[in-house]
């Protein structure tokens, strides 16, 4: 499959945010661009990367930014497929979704110690297509499953590579174990 490519609006635009603001709001201003693009149809996945895996979502590399500056991903979920908790290992994230429904839930960290992390949900939302979410630094820890009996189809937009996140896994004492977890690209 030979690589897709972002039109050059969209680049332009999201390099202006991303490549020439060093502030807290690129995550917004990306938001802005993203859902700005949806509802103008200027954002235009082709359709290997948004075919859907049996045995897990796909995560399939869009864009990334010559200078590091950012990666665009896109992941297709199929009926029943999400995430467990989990965070960005630091790195902000717009997540937009392109097709279908997905829930999103997320969670404060309220506590912390000797590696037994306790959480506390602050919301969980149904999204729907054009919508679009932030995701800074500390406040990370989610989960993300499609909430639409077809597959669902989402847009994120990293400040940097994100090869790694941490997944919180649930112990008998309801508290979680934090597991890195090596991310990598599907076809």
């Amino acid at each position: 499959m030979s690589a897709p490519k972002l039109s050059e609006d969209i680049r332009n635009r999201l390099d202006a945010v991303i490549l020439g603001d060093t502030s807290s709001r690129i995550p917004e201003l990306v938001k802005a661009v993203l859902i700005d693009s949806m509802h103008h149809g200027a954002l235009d996945l082709p359709a290997p990367l948004k075919a859907p895996r049996p045995d897990t979502y796909a995560r399939r590399l869009f864009h990334r930014d010559p200078s590091g500056g950012y990666t665009m991903v896109v992941m297709t979920w199929g009926p029943g497929q999400k995430t467990a908790l989990h965070d960005h290992a630091g790195i902000w994230c717009v997540e937009c979704v392109v097709e279908g429904n997905m829930e999103v839930a997320q969670y404060d960290l309220v506590s912390e110690q000797d590696g037994a992390f306790r959480f506390e949900q602050r919301n969980r939302v149904v999204a729907g297509r054009g919508t679009a979410g932030c995701l800074i630094p500390p406040f990370e820890y989610h989960t993300l499953g499609n909430a639409a009996p077809t597959p669902s189809v989402t847009l994120h937009v990293y400040g940097g590579e994100m090869d790694h996140c941490h997944i919180f896994e649930p112990a008998a004492d309801g508290s979680y174990r934090r597991v890195r977890k090596d991310l990598r690209y599907h076809e």
